[in-house]
Formats: structure tokens, C-alpha cells, sequence
């Protein structure tokens, strides 16, 4: 009940579902007013030559760290209600008198916000292909489409557990707005989305390499791009596409070894379930869910 009633009052607040999906707004309107010629330009030079699939293949890369973002931020949104919880409304009072134990409770605002970050993910999976196709992109298959379901659900699983873990020490609902703000400042940089990841300072290419969420962007331009930048780099020199790949974060480096989707994927599921149990933890220790 407690899940149902965190999905009602997130989709009842219109605003909330607005400001909940204006990250993605600005990101896309940010790439198609500023960064897309950029973008494109930085392809063309690593290809030497021109091509009709350049568009396409730049607006996949960029885009896909859009679906990250709104694992978190669509969660985020919707995890604002526990903390209205906890600061006006004094919800969380009447569930601790209830019979039911505090770790149901926490899966209640868990389990709530997931199926709302799941929600809003899917509405940004669905603008960002449905732009790339409208510009000359292919419609992803059967099987493409069903890696991408289970990226979106390892996504949002991993946003989620993180960003219950961060309201955890959220108090007020001022607060809990000032680290919105902060958390959509930055998570546009920590995704690779307005800098190519290879273009950073060293320090800032391994912050973004250990931010567990980078490794869902990668995996997301991995499914979305892959295919055509191997046609587009077919007859390009030895290790070019290697680079390119490193340098818009489509895949990592760590030393000699270089990150893979399934490797990524383990990531967002090791992160998953540690953040989880860490909010657990925290919250049997105190007085809200």
C-alpha cells in the first residue's frame, strides 16, 4: 500500500513529473541547439571523411547518457515524497504505529519510487530513440530492445538504491531540494554527456569512471551506438575506433583492462544491492522508513 500510495502522489503532482523529466528536456534541447555540431565535428575529424551516419551515431552516444539520468532523477522525484514525510506532513509517525516492521516500510518507499524511476526512464528510452530513428537511424531490433529493457531495470535498480541511500540523510524538504539542484548540476558531467569523457583532466576521467551510474551510459551507448561506429570506422586505422570508444565513455579503461557490457552490468548490480543494504542499516536506527 505503502508503494501504491508513492506512485499516485508522484503522478498526481504534475509539477513534480514536469521537473522530474526537465533534466532530459534540457539535455536534449542542450544537444540540439549547442553540443550536436560539436559532437559531430570531433567524429568527423577521428573518421577523416564525411558520412551521412556521422549525425546519427553522435546523437546515439550523446543522447544515451540522457536514460541514466533519469534513473536518478525520476527516483529522485518521487523519494522527495518520503522526505515530505518526514519534514510536514508527519506521515512516517502513523507507519511506525502500525504493526507493520520498519524494513517493509523502507521496501515500500523503495519498491515506489522504483516503479516511478521505471516509469520515467522508459518515457526518455522511448524521446531519445524516437529522435534518432526520425533522423535517419535504424529501429533497434528484437533482441536490442530486450538489452535495453534489462539495462533500463539494472539502471533504475542502481539510481535508485543510491539515491534512497543519499534521502536517508535528507531531513526537510528544503534540503531534499538543494540536493536536486546539485545532484542535476553534476550528473550531466559524471555521464559524459557535455564533455567527452577522454577530454577531462585525468582526476576527473576516474571520478566518472568509478560513479557505478557512468557504467549504465555506457552500457546504453553500447546497445545504441555500437553498430554503426563499426561500420563508420570499417576502413579507419588500426585502434581508431578503440580510441573513439574510450573517448566518449562508451567504454572504460582501468589500467589494461578495458570495461564490457556484462562487466558494467555487474557493476550497477553490485551497487545495487550494497547501497540497498546500507539504507537497511541506516534506517533501523531511526524513527522514519
Amino acid at each position: 500500500m505503502l508503494a501504491k500510495r508513492i506512485i499516485l502522489l508522484f503522478f498526481r503532482d504534475k509539477a513534480n513529473v514536469f521537473f522530474s523529466l526537465l533534466a532530459v528536456l534540457i539535455i536534449l534541447a542542450l544537444y540540439i541547439l549547442f553540443l550536436r555540431s560539436f559532437m559531430e565535428e570531433t567524429l568527423q575529424e577521428q573518421l577523416g571523411r564525411e558520412s551521412e551516419k556521422i549525425s546519427v551515431t553522435m546523437a546515439g552516444i550523446t543522447l544515451a547518457g540522457m536514460i541514466s539520468v533519469t534513473s536518478i532523477t525520476g527516483c529522485m522525484g518521487a523519494l522527495g515524497i518520503s522526505v515530505s514525510d518526514r519534514d510536514k506532513e508527519n506521515a512516517a509517525s502513523d507507519f511506525l504505529s502500525s504493526p507493520v516492521s520498519r524494513g517493509k516500510i523502507t521496501m515500500g518507499y523503495v519498491l515506489g519510487s522504483a516503479v516511478v524511476g521505471f516509469f520515467m526512464t522508459m518515457v526518455a528510452l522511448v524521446i531519445i530513440m524516437g529522435y534518432i530513428v526520425l533522423n535517419g537511424g535504424n529501429v533497434p531490433g528484437l533482441v536490442t530492445i530486450a538489452y535495453l529493457l534489462f539495462t533500463v531495470v539494472l539502471s533504475v535498480l542502481c539510481g535508485n538504491s543510491m539515491a534512497y541511500f543519499l534521502t536517508v540523510f535528507v531531513k526537510t524538504q528544503n534540503a531534499f531540494v538543494s540536493v536536486s539542484t546539485i545532484l542535476g548540476t553534476l550528473i550531466g558531467f559524471l555521464m559524459g554527456i557535455y564533455v567527452p569523457i577522454g577530454q577531462m583532466p585525468d582526476a576527473v576521467q576516474w571520478v566518472i569512471k568509478c560513479f557505478p551510474m557512468s557504467h549504465s551510459a555506457s552500457m546504453f551507448r553500447q546497445l545504441i551506438a555500437d553498430d554503426t561506429l563499426s561500420e563508420l570506422f570499417a576502413f579507419a586505422p588500426a585502434g581508431a575506433l578503440t580510441d573513439f570508444r574510450e573517448l566518449f565513455g562508451i567504454v572504460y579503461t582501468y589500467g589494461n583492462r578495458t570495461s564490457t557490457f556484462w562487466l558494467s552490468a555487474a557493476v550497477l548490480v553490485l551497487t545495487t544491492v550494497v547501497f540497498y543494504c546500507l539504507s537497511l542499516l541506516l534506517m533501523r536506527g531511526r524513527k522514519v522508513g
